[in-house]
């Protein structure tokens, strides 16, 4: 063989370095690959935190030691859903595939997109207790879509376009092997079940991630409407009260007729309680009712509708038990067994929670609701509110003196009842983006315009009628709304003064009262008051309050009557939630005069406010100043919303 011709062994030392270097250039780009590919694959958990640290850092921040491994397990949860998810969706050949991108984009947005619409209303989470709170009110999801749409949109849009460019690019830069594709083929229909079951923590201070509190969520919602299922959730009942016995009203100056007028999510700064020359928010009754005794310093016990009407109908505290506040009489009740005509007409819709079973076998004459006025009556803002003033001021003068009726305007309610043509507070929007903020309680105080013409109607008619001057007119609002100034949205969110401060006042003509009670109601003007004063004023109007057969009704009442001498100071317990009506968040506290002691579901400790030197309550006072009041709290409620 020539000398010239290259041997085997002599070809591989001029070929070996190439091979070599390009192998190992080819393992490097391999482990980037590979390495881009994990990143890749734990980027929705990295774009998830950042979106909880942006919404609540704050609160995270405060995480006591013990919930820390709570929110690394729902991390770990997080990252392997969306990380199986991504690994199918990203395969090169199957049809599973368009499923797993379906799937992933679809619970990306809702997840992530929901939990971002939702903290910007209500300051935290949407959780199981909120999901529950609402399975009997499918139709408000589509009234709240239709008036917020736009602020919901742009909560959900981000994670949408992060989701789908996410998708993009693992496509391009993600190879998975056929065992990660079969791997995460058979897992994800797995890990997408399990999401929805696993528990969480969703109460309290929420540690776990939003898309993790809300897959626990909508899984409970889940089980509640297809009845796997059934919850705790607190609703009225049906009521079963003791049969009282026959009793006669004590004398009265006269025989005085009794109206209680009651109003939904209206605060106090947005009606007139006493006569002033102009009343913007007001000017119907502000008109209507000239001479009308205001109680200035009124709260309600409660900021949930449900319980405040159990409040203001039977007098009890809002922390009774269940069994009270079914079995215990209400004004209808007591009316019926004094021989006294009485009505209950209402604008509420009785579908809302089954609402109809709590009144449902009320002793009156007469009794309407949102479907009465109008079949087709939204479930949340219920039926006309002019249809119903019309309604009560037809069947209120065929009632035989002396009567009582209560009539409840209801379209204050979220989403709110407004007439374009007649919405004298702008700029008036729908929006409850943060930045709206202004505006959309502009668009809450056009609401509360529109109803006072009807309210105002109602007062209007009743003083011009042949019964008028016997007749004593009762006004309050069940509860007021919240507009952010503690970060919540609406009502039921706390028990701060804006959901608690409600107008009050008393229209009693000449001689309905005598000089003593007058004097009383007068003295009450700038005092501390409560919705449980309101039963035994009823009581007492109608000349019942000391009957000796309802003496053990009216020791469980805490309150008073405003038309006689007052009292010392007495606390008040004060929640958004108890026995008769579950939360989704709970508020606890309780006022004495201007000191008010509360706690939300996240605080750590009771709070300590005086709203008569802070009446926005922006600055917290220690403890030591509430410190009476934190036994009766502890009492009551067991401790902390976060401890129980």
């Amino acid at each position: 063989m020539s000398s010239n011709t290259p041997t085997l062994e002599g070809r591989e030392p001029s070929q070996s370095a190439p091979e070599t270097s390009r192998t190992a250039t080819l393992r490097a780009r391999a482990r980037l690959r590979a390495l881009g590919a994990r990143l890749w694959l734990a980027l929705p958990l990295v774009l998830v935190v950042l979106a909880d640290v942006t919404l609540r850092g704050d609160r995270l921040a405060r995480l006591p030691l013990r919930y820390l491994g709570s929110y690394a397990f729902a991390m770990l949860e997080s990252g392997l859903l969306w990380a199986i998810l991504l690994t199918a969706a990203v395969a090169r050949r199957g049809a599973f595939r368009f499923l797993a991108a379906a799937a992933f984009v679809i619970l990306a947005t809702v997840s992530v997109g929901s939990q971002v619409y939702f903290h910007k209303s209500f300051s935290t989470y949407l959780n199981l207790d909120a999901t529950l709170f609402g399975t009997s009110l499918g139709a408000s999801v589509f009234g709240q879509l239709r008036a917020d749409g736009s602020n919901f949109l742009s909560s959900v849009a981000p994670p949408l376009f992060a989701a789908i460019a996410l998708l993009g690019l693992g496509r391009r830069i993600v190879r998975p092997r056929a065992r990660a594709r079969r791997v995460a083929n058979g897992l994800a229909p797995v890990v997408v079940a399990l999401v929805f079951i696993v528990p969480c923590s969703y109460r309290r201070v929420q540690a776990s991630t939003p898309d993790v509190i809300y897959f626990h969520a909508m899984g409970g919602l889940i089980k509640q409407l297809t009845g796997v299922r059934t919850t705790a959730q607190i609703r009225p009942g049906l009521r079963t009260p003791s049969k009282l016995p026959s009793v006669s009203p004590a004398p009265t100056p006269m025989r005085r007729n009794v109206v209680l007028i009651i109003t939904e999510s209206v605060r106090s700064d947005v009606h007139c309680s006493a006569h002033v020359e102009s009343c913007p928010g007001a000017e119907a009754t502000n008109r209507a009712a000239p001479s009308r005794l205001p109680l200035l310093q009124m709260r309600s016990n409660a900021s949930t509708t449900a319980i405040e009407l159990a409040v203001l109908w039977s007098g009890l505290s809002p922390t009774s038990s269940r069994a009270d506040l079914h079995s215990y009489p209400l004004l209808f009740d007591y009316a019926h067994a004094a021989g006294i005509e009485n009505a209950y007409w209402t604008s509420h819709h009785m579908l809302f929670a089954n609402s109809r079973l709590y009144v449902q076998d009320l002793p009156t004459k007469y009794q309407c609701g949102a479907t009465d006025l109008d079949p087709l009556a939204d479930i949340d803002v219920g039926g006309p509110d002019d249809k119903l003033a019309a309604r009560a001021m037809r069947e209120i003068p065929t009632m035989k003196e002396p009567f009582l009726g209560v009539v409840h305007f209801g379209n204050t309610h979220v989403p709110y009842r407004v007439d374009p043509s007649d919405a004298p507070f702008q700029p008036s929007l729908e929006s409850k983006a943060p930045s709206d903020n202004e505006a959309y309680r502009n668009y809450y105080r056009n609401a509360v315009h529109l109803q006072d013409k009807a309210i105002g109607s109602v007062v209007d008619a009743i003083r011009k009628s042949p019964f008028g001057p016997r007749t004593v007119i009762v006004f309050t609002s069940d509860h007021g709304e919240g507009f952010r100034e503690h970060a919540q949205l609406g009502h039921t969110g706390s028990i701060y003064d804006e959901e608690i401060h409600v107008p009050f006042w008393i229209d009693a003509p000449p001689g309905t009262l005598t000089d003593a009670e007058r004097a009383a109601v007068e003295a009450a003007r700038d005092a501390y008051h409560f919705h449980t004063d309101v039963t035994p004023t009823v009581l007492d109007l109608l000349g019942m309050l000391d009957a000796p057969a309802f003496a053990t009704y009216r020791r469980a009442m805490p309150g008073e009557s405003l038309l006689r001498p007052a009292k010392p100071e007495k606390p008040a317990f004060i929640t958004n939630c108890g026995e008769l009506w579950g939360c989704a968040f709970k508020n606890w506290g309780l006022m004495q005069g201007s000191r008010k002691l509360l706690a939300r579901e996240w605080d750590d400790r009771w709070r300590c406010h005086d709203v008569a030197r802070d009446p926005g309550e922006q600055h917290e006072l220690e403890i030591d100043g509430c410190a009476d009041l934190v036994p009766l709290a502890e009492q009551a409620y067991g401790g902390i919303p976060s401890a129980r």
